[in-house]
């Protein structure tokens, strides 16, 4: 792929992140939430999707914050109703935290439209095909966390 090819796929990348802020900036609008808030809740549901527990030590970490800043974050996102702090079974020091059925049914009924879209639009794409997109994805994934982590040792 030539110079000019690689910069169109940055720049066609780049406008769908900006279309995909500003869809969840409309959502978090409407829905009286900070932007940290959204990323919070797609941070926690991403978590759970995977299988894994968030803790408030986790989310500072996944969205770079201090303690105090997450503490007040889970607070307006609980008060809300959007999250829920549940103990630990196996260690009651523990506070895991977990997205409301009532917190999901908001953001199915905002987003569902756009993942019924884009799952259609896969539909044109074979299994191979797919797959590349996959390895395309998590490569630019990667190069963001480099990029970010990079700042971080610069600063």
């Amino acid at each position: 792929m030539t110079d000019d090819g690689r910069l169109d796929m940055i720049h066609r990348l780049r406008a769908l992140t900006v279309q995909l802020d500003l869809l969840g900036a409309e959502f978090a609008q409407k829905h009286a939430l900070h932007p940290t808030d959204l990323r919070a809740l797609i941070g926690l549901l991403d978590r759970e999707r995977a299988g894994e527990i968030a803790t408030p030590g986790w989310l500072a970490e996944h969205l770079r914050l201090n303690t105090a800043s997450v503490t007040a974050l889970v607070d307006r996102l609980e008060r809300a109703g959007h999250v829920r702090r549940d103990r630990d079974s196996d260690d009651r020091r523990r506070v895991i935290l977990r997205v409301t059925p009532a917190a999901e049914k908001l953001g199915w009924d905002f987003f569902g439209p756009l993942f019924a879209r884009a799952s259609a639009a896969l539909e044109s794409f074979s299994e191979p095909q797919l797959e590349v997109v996959r390895e395309f994805l998590g490569s630019m994934t990667d190069a963001v966390e480099s990029a970010r982590s990079s700042e971080d040792t610069e600063a």
